[in-house]
């Protein structure tokens, strides 16, 4: 009970953002007595357990109940992980298959669910010719710009989910069948560019339409060529090569800085996705090319550039956009589900804050915003 006790503590009090020390105020212990419960090294009185569980909106029965797990999952690293790394890869673990089977129970409840759109055509097996037939399947133009990938991907019948995690290098994970996916999470820590959150979610589809094969729980370490095929993938679906040159010739007499950031405005990417396909795509020198990029840029801007950092948009026009937002990349069919549902007394408040992962106190908020527009 104890290892299921602690993994469900540190998810509901994670939703109800609360630290240990508030929760163990609130519920009228020390932090360290808590923290021994939380970490598993003690286990609560009945009286604290009933404490905890009212405080966290939920039954005690929902403190001790078995974690689910996934089995169909490609979660790796291409890196040894820490012990507490590894504690907070499992945690992640449980969250996301907690946020799956709500989802395949709300579909199931509403009886809605999505066909996914990849089961019956055959694929290729080279990323740059999936990436391709995966815009035809999608209805994408060769001309067009993936406006809404989350969107874009749950009319296909996959699944999305953002968190927010604060593992090193930890962008994204996908689930298969086995799972009730197919199913895709971003991380969308704070630090995070929204960029590369829409590129995440293209890696992602390129793992589950080229590497099916491979999703396995229990295998941590990451197949560099599959990270680059997947990678590849990505590129091409959200820059099919056509598209870009014309983007990129339509720019070629621009400064290099504005016509690379031109680019990435154009197909919501970041300048190093632009400036790596110009290094396949044009036989350029690639330290060459960041080099000069970097130079161009300070002296453009009058300031260095991090590798981690997005830059400022070059603005064309005063309707050039401003650099991306959160609300650029936005899941959005779950929480219609959940409205509906509500709506029709299927679930309660209480029922839709938990597969939503907000308190019932936020969740009361966003149904009075419904409210308001009938």
């Amino acid at each position: 009970m104890s290892s299921s006790l602690s993994i469900n503590l540190r998810r509901l009090r994670k939703r109800m953002n609360l630290t240990q020390e508030k929760l163990a105020e609130i519920v009228g212990i020390s932090r360290n007595a808590y923290r021994s419960i939380e970490t598993g090294a003690s286990l609560p009185r009945v009286s604290t357990l009933s404490a905890i569980a009212k405080t966290l909106h939920v039954s005690a029965f929902d403190l001790t109940a078995d974690v689910p797990e996934l089995k169909a999952l490609r979660f790796r690293s291409l890196k040894t992980l820490t012990s507490a790394q590894r504690a907070e890869r499992e945690q992640i673990k449980v969250e996301v298959a907690a946020w799956l089977d709500d989802f395949n129970d709300l579909e199931g409840l509403l009886a809605e669910r999505s066909a996914y759109k990849f089961e019956g055509p055959d694929l290729p097996s080279n990323p740059k010719e999936t990436a391709r037939k995966a815009r035809q399947i999608l209805d994408v133009a060769e001309d067009e710009c993936v406006p809404d990938i989350c969107g874009l991907l749950e009319s296909a019948g996959i699944k999305i989910y953002l968190l927010e995690s604060n593992l090193k290098e930890f962008f994204g994970l996908s689930v298969g069948f086995d799972d009730g996916g197919p199913a895709i999470a971003v991380n969308v820590e704070e630090s995070i560019p929204v960029e590369r959150r829409i590129f995440t979610a293209a890696h992602e589809l390129g793992h589950l339409l080229l590497h099916m094969e491979s999703y396995y729980a229990d295998q941590d370490e990451e197949d560099r060529a599959q990270e680059n095929e997947a990678s590849i993938f990505a590129s091409y679906f959200l820059m099919p090569q056509p598209y870009f040159e014309r983007v990129w010739s339509e720019g070629s007499g621009l400064n290099m800085v504005d016509n690379v950031l031109h680019a990435k405005r154009r197909f919501h990417v970041s300048y190093k996705t632009v400036l790596r396909r110009l290094i396949d795509e044009h036989d350029v020198d690639g330290d060459l090319l960041y080099k000069e990029f970097y130079r161009h840029y300070r002296q453009r801007y009058g300031k260095n550039l991090t590798f981690k950092e997005e830059p400022e948009a070059y603005v064309a026009s005063k309707d050039e956009p401003n650099l991306l937002d959160p609300n650029d990349f936005i899941e959005d069919r779950l929480s219609r589900l959940v409205r509906k549902a509500l709506e029709n007394n299927r679930i309660s408040i209480s029922r839709a804050a938990e597969i939503l992962n907000i308190s019932p106190e936020e969740m009361r908020e966003r149904v009075t915003g419904w409210e308001m527009f009938g």
